[in-house]
């Protein structure tokens, strides 16, 4: 899931390009609960962001056990960028999504969340379909205000070279995150590329995803965010 990918930044001409690129805006998956930004340092993913969007995040607490902490920034409603980062505090972490991020050498797209509902419902219909899985699995966070944010994962075996998202359900007494993350981007993107669009298109319906996708020379996430400061497209 972490192999070499690239973030792209659009501003100037670029930035011409993108917008020019269709007339209508590309759509974003319904089920879309967030995208993960990878970086090797927590402050420079931040700075990186903030430089690019005008808004900086903000601190969002650590993952106990998983050696990772993370910062917030809403994309609109029930939506909102993660900024991933190993946490030093937590020593040398033998987690494989730690190790992954500090071998990055820039910020990069490293994964998205969907929210299917309820997970133990997800997970039924997954079995039936003949879908591996692990999960669900219960985690949690600390925010700096003290409130615990409580959640549950559902991972795919297979999620295809990193395209296919994992699945999230927030405990019903835990807000979402993009409620009062710092606010002023919005998501008005997101595809799959794929080199096998046609096997792709079957996985994604198979999981009830509406994520809409494109032939590519490799697997890449690709999203389009908007911004007090222009637009930029973030890539995996």
């Amino acid at each position: 899931m972490f192999s070499r990918r690239s973030f792209l930044v659009a501003s100037g001409g670029a930035l011409m390009a993108v917008s020019g690129r269709a007339e209508m805006k590309d759509p974003v998956p319904a089920m879309l609960d967030h995208v993960l930004l990878g970086c090797s340092d927590l402050q420079l993913g931040i700075d990186f962001v903030e430089k690019r969007t005008g808004v900086r995040a903000a601190f969002g607490g650590v993952h106990p056990g998983r050696g990772t902490q993370n910062a917030l920034l809403s994309l609109g409603e029930r939506q909102y960028l993660e900024i991933i980062a190993p946490d030093p505090a937590q020593g040398s972490s033998t987690n494989a999504r730690s190790l992954s991020l500090q071998k990055l050498t820039e910020p990069r797209l490293v994964g998205w969340a969907a929210h299917p509902g309820s997970l133990e419902e997800f997970a039924k219909k997954l079995r039936g379909a003949g879908v591996s899985f692990d999960g669900p699995t219960p985690g949690s966070r600390k925010r700096p205000d003290g409130r615990v944010l409580q959640w549950q994962t559902l991972d795919l075996k297979d999620d295809a070279s990193g395209l296919l998202p994992f699945f999230i359900e927030w405990s019903a007494d835990s807000p979402h995150p993009s409620k009062d993350a710092p606010g002023g981007c919005h998501l008005v993107g997101f595809e799959l590329a794929t080199p096998n669009p046609e096997a792709v298109k079957r996985r994604v319906a198979q999981l009830s995803l509406d994520a809409p996708f494109m032939k590519g020379d490799q697997p890449q996430l690709r999203a389009r965010i908007v911004s007090r400061s222009g637009e930029f497209e973030a890539v995996s």
